[in-house]
């Protein structure tokens, strides 16, 4: 795993808050174009909305839905930041008063066609830099695998039907090639030998096997792709101890930004906490992605986000219940790789 050249993480990845005006708005001080923004109210009950430039910015996914894709008026998405709209359809993005949340990644805009797999992408757009690409394809109902762009494996996929009503399938490594979860509920990553054919990204494609949840036939299917980049994003997974004093998660030599947390053998919810909303620490408010609710504090939740990783302040069920393991996700707010903060046996 190569170092990250990423002098500045929000030239990649950007946590922005704001409120909504009902109207025409644009939001500037992202730092970079996205490719990728994740739309969240947080005093209103409105699905997560996630908008990208692959499938187009007049379109939407809930991640807390099984629904195909929405059509929305077009959001545009500038240098700086992102132009918004208001109709009826985008109403978790820019309704009036609402406050609200969007975490932002740069990729390569709409991309272009990849060939590296069985199935040609229709579009894929990937930052290498930064370990981060999305694709569309379309299924076709047999084994087979497509590109992602990446430099490196992907250790972390989401798929989703775009024109179908299908649930979002999920890989983790930390987890297994035989194994996936669901993002829109809360069920566990469990046996499945189907979604990825039991078998690992490679530097190059994802392999996918014969459900329709990666590779419905006919239908057109969306993919984000994560790989670690150290001292930009950290993956994997760490194990509770049950005490006030959790375990600390080094993350890949950054400062985290923003985390993702899900314990892996029941049904827990898909947990989301970032600097922004809280920036001091203890941090206690989150959101759940695979559910609508509004922005919600407490303690169960409480952990330290720290120069070097983040901490678990709670004995919970939710983030450190003793002995189980939990998946997590983390981008950075600032690289600290080179610094004497790495541990030498992550270097």
């Amino acid at each position: 795993m190569a170092y990250t050249t990423i002098n500045k993480s929000s030239d990649h990845f950007n946590t922005k808050l704001y409120t909504g005006n009902g109207g025409n708005q644009t939001i500037t001080g992202v730092g970079h174009t996205p490719s990728f923004v994740w739309f969240k109210s947080r005093d209103a009950g409105n699905s997560h909305a996630l908008v990208n430039s692959v499938s187009g910015t007049n379109k939407v996914l809930y991640s807390d839905t099984n629904s195909a894709e929405q059509s929305i008026s077009a959001q545009t998405f500038n240098s700086d930041g992102f132009a918004l709209v208001q109709d009826g359809g985008a109403n978790s993005i820019n309704s009036n008063g609402s406050t609200k949340v969007a975490w932002s990644w740069k990729l390569n805009g709409q991309g272009s066609a990849n060939t590296d797999g069985s199935i040609n992408t229709t579009y894929t757009s990937a930052n290498p830099t930064s370990g981060v690409s999305i694709s569309m394809y379309e299924g076709t109902g047999s084994n087979a695998s497509f590109g992602h762009g990446l430099s490196s494996a992907p250790e972390f996929v989401m798929v989703k039907g775009l024109d179908i009503t299908s649930q979002w399938y999920l890989y983790s490594k930390s987890v297994g090639a035989g194994k996936s979860a669901t993002l829109d509920n809360a069920s566990a990553f469990s046996n499945d030998t189907t979604s990825w054919q039991n078998t690992h990204p490679t530097a190059s494609v994802v392999t996918i096997g014969n459900d329709g949840g990666t590779n419905s036939s006919g239908n057109t299917m969306l993919a984000y792709c994560f790989t670690p980049v150290r001292g930009f994003s950290s993956m994997g997974s760490y194990v509770g101890n049950g005490n006030a004093s959790g375990p600390f998660i080094f993350t890949n030599g950054m400062k985290p930004a923003w985390v993702m947390i899900k314990r892996t053998d029941n049904g827990d919810f898909w947990m989301m906490q970032d600097t922004a909303r809280t920036p001091t620490n203890v941090a206690n408010k989150y959101f759940q992605a695979n559910d609508a609710a509004a922005e919600s504090t407490t303690n169960d939740v409480a952990l330290d986000f720290l120069s070097n990783g983040f901490k678990i302040r709670n004995t919970g069920a939710h983030y450190n219940a003793s002995g189980v393991s939990y998946f997590y996700l983390a981008f950075a707010e600032a690289p600290i790789v080179g610094s004497n903060n790495v541990p030498a046996n992550a270097r």
